[in-house]
């Protein structure tokens, strides 16, 4: 497969393929379902934002991880 999948912009990745696509939708889908689960079982915003930020925080991660191995590296 080619790579790379993303661009990287400063500390962002953006996706330039279709597979770099489906990779960050499906991991904005995540983010989604994972709040819409965490909010279905708290009682207060506040208990949903702060369960929800620690996921947040993983999701985006994995997907700097991924970002950065499937990235093309700046020439100078």
């Amino acid at each position: 497969m080619k790579l790379p999948w993303f661009r990287r912009i400063g500390i962002f990745f953006i996706p330039t393929t279709a597979v770099g696509w489906l990779i960050a939708s499906c991991s904005v889908v995540f983010a989604i379902k994972t709040f819409i689960n965490i909010d279905s079982k708290s009682h207060s915003v506040s208990d949903t934002l702060m369960n929800f930020v620690f996921n947040l925080l993983i999701i985006c991660a994995v997907y700097s991880l991924i970002g950065f191995l499937a990235s093309q590296t700046p020439k100078k």
